[in-house]
């Protein structure tokens, strides 16, 4: 009895390694391995989290008077305070790999862009499971993919804005084959977000203080990545310490792709290539273990 009842929950909530039984003969069928669980999950329930997600984004838009058209408006303001302060006041001039203004302008944009759709995901991730208490217990809805709906949902600027960065590249006609390279890296970026954001969102269910520190962290990363810099123009001694930061990955591999027509300098896409299905793996398994005693703790 306990068994049955133990297995009907890892099926519920998407636990890989279970074994349950077939129909018909008695065979006893495994559950995916923990490498495939997590993409298998969100396929399954694909049709689910895209609707939720739609409601997610038409909630947080509601009632404001330009609703939608801020996904279009923020990037824009974004980029506008950026090429203010560092193009007009500290003027700011790239050495290499940029003909004028304009493209150094592309250059900020693409890495604005990116922060924004990684820093959203952060900060709606973090607070996702303690916030969505009523579904903690809903077993038609996977506990996992809370999470993963505000990954989605954070999205909607970062698509706006690579939308206005592609018809301003191909004005300039600045557009290249490497561009076909967006999904992938774009794919690896929501990989990475949706790690974190299982790690964050676990973690928070029993500190609450993480949602500022992640607030504040989220500010630190802003400044510390070359979005409105080159990695050229960093001293080299404190080049190593761009290491750290996720960001760097996927803004140097955004910028050479889109801005500078060119595959991604040195080791920066294979590391990312490696870093984000990783992260995804560890902050799946963690989750997974982690959910048990949400129930007690939201």
């Amino acid at each position: 009895m306990k068994a049955d009842r133990f297995a009907h929950h890892g099926e519920v909530f998407g636990l890989p390694g279970r074994i349950h039984r077939g129909s018909g003969r008695g065979e006893r069928q495994r559950e995916p391995s923990f490498v495939t669980a997590p993409l298998r999950l969100l396929w399954k329930h694909r049709g689910m989290l895209a609707q939720t997600t739609r409601n997610d984004i038409r909630a947080r838009y509601a009632g404001s008077t330009l609703g939608l058209a801020w996904l279009v408006f923020y990037p824009i303001l974004f980029l506008s305070a950026y090429a203010i302060i560092f193009q007009f006041v500290y003027k700011v001039r790239p050495a290499v790999g940029f003909d004028g203004p304009y493209d150094y302008l592309a250059m900020i944009f693409c890495g604005l862009i990116s922060f924004i759709g990684f820093s959203e995901a952060l900060t709606l991730g973090v607070g996702s499971v303690t916030g969505n208490a009523n579904l903690i217990k809903n077993t038609l809805f996977p506990i996992e993919l809370i999470p993963v709906k505000a990954v989605f949902t954070s999205q909607c600027t970062q698509i706006v804005g690579t939308l206005l960065l592609f018809a301003a590249l191909a004005t300039m006609q600045k557009l290249s084959w490497y561009a076909l390279m967006f999904p992938v890296i774009w794919a690896l970026q929501i990989m990475l977000s949706i790690g974190l954001v299982w790690i964050l969102a676990s973690l928070n269910v029993f500190l609450r203080d993480l949602q500022n520190i992640v607030a504040l962290l989220v500010l630190v990363i802003m400044m510390v990545s070359p979005i409105s810099y080159t990695e050229d123009m960093i001293p080299p001694g404190y080049r190593p310490f761009l290491a750290i930061n996720p960001m760097y990955y996927l803004i140097i591999s955004y910028q050479d792709c889109l801005t500078l027509g060119r595959f991604p300098r040195g080791n920066i896409f294979w590391t990312l290539l490696i870093l984000a299905p990783t992260i995804f793996l560890i902050g799946y398994w963690f989750f997974s273990r982690m959910k048990r005693v949400f129930a007690d703790n939201v």
